[in-house]
């Protein structure tokens, strides 16, 4: 596997000054970033499959053990308080269970077992989106659970760091990111887990603009659950609206803290009517502003 062979360009790492130990590693996070480039076509399919299955009302689950795993938990965490994705809609599958978000469990990325077994406790059906991660693409855990999941019919996304990883076998949708030797040999948290935030930055935020969930690079679907959410929500409005600060603070409070609601309330709509126009709009809010245009 190209993620555990030793480099010789890093043969002497431990003896070099520490400038040039830092710009080699930083080096090596510019590789990670360039080689997510050959990896676009296949997110953008990706993402169109699962922007399909989620209007249908699946899920967001992520599988992974260690390091992978707790890039896909970091990745998932932040759903629900940028997009307001509901927090039901999202599932960590993580070896050793979430425990092991903070500690090593022994033994747990092994087992076979236990990976397809948490396919099936989580009631995993064609409407879900199932993405699983791993640097090598050999975790026995992971790949036994993307397995699971795809033969249950989900939508599957494998990511993983070297080619012909059976991980990238089982799953739907194939995401290889080759990020080749790390810098500490085998050290895959470096260049190959850059990479992989990088690969979910890129998927999680496109299916939330896909799903409606951002107008004109704005978070319009956010929750304002404090101070701070509440002036941003405040500022969008009055981006969009083109009104004061106050009177966007205004549209903000009568509806209640829906950023949606809020916008085509400072466009002339009552609350009622600007639920029931983003009902029709499935949430919509370009198609809804479009509507109130006309």
């Amino acid at each position: 596997m190209l993620t555990e062979r030793f480099s010789p360009r890093y043969l002497d790492l431990d003896a070099w000054p520490t400038s040039e130990m830092l710009a080699a590693m930083y080096e090596g996070q510019l590789y990670a970033a360039a080689a997510v480039r050959e990896a676009l076509g296949a997110i953008t399919e990706a993402v169109d499959a699962a922007v399909s299955a989620l209007r249908r009302g699946g899920r967001i689950v992520y599988v992974g053990a260690g390091t992978s795993g707790r890039i896909g938990v970091q990745d998932g965490a932040e759903l629900t308080p940028t997009y307001g994705w509901p927090a039901e809609r999202v599932i960590f599958i993580m070896a050793g269970g979430l425990a092991a978000l903070v500690e090593s469990v022994e033994g747990a990325e092994d087992d076979e077992a236990a990976g397809s077994q948490a396919i099936v406790d989580a009631e995993i059906g064609p409407n879900d989106v199932v993405i699983g991660l791993a640097a090598s693409g050999t975790t026995p855990y992971t790949v036994a659970a993307i397995r699971a999941a795809s033969e249950a019919g989900a939508v599957t996304i494998a990511i993983a760091n070297n080619p012909r990883a059976p991980l990238l076998e089982v799953a739907r949708h194939k995401i290889l990111v080759e990020t080749g030797p790390e810098v500490i040999a085998g050290s895959t948290r470096m260049k190959a887990g850059t990479a992989q935030k990088i690969v979910l930055n890129l998927f999680s935020t496109a299916l939330m603009v896909r799903l409606g969930r951002v107008y004109r690079g704005l978070m319009v679907h956010m929750r304002v659950i404090n101070t701070k959410l509440k002036r941003r929500a405040e500022r969008i409005v009055q981006e969009v609206v083109g009104c004061t600060n106050d009177e966007a603070a205004y549209y903000v409070e009568q509806a209640a803290g829906d950023v949606k609601t809020a916008v085509l309330i400072g466009l002339g709509l009552t609350p009622a009517e600007a639920g029931d126009l983003l009902a029709r709009h499935e949430g919509n809010l370009r198609a809804a502003i479009q509507e109130v245009a006309r």
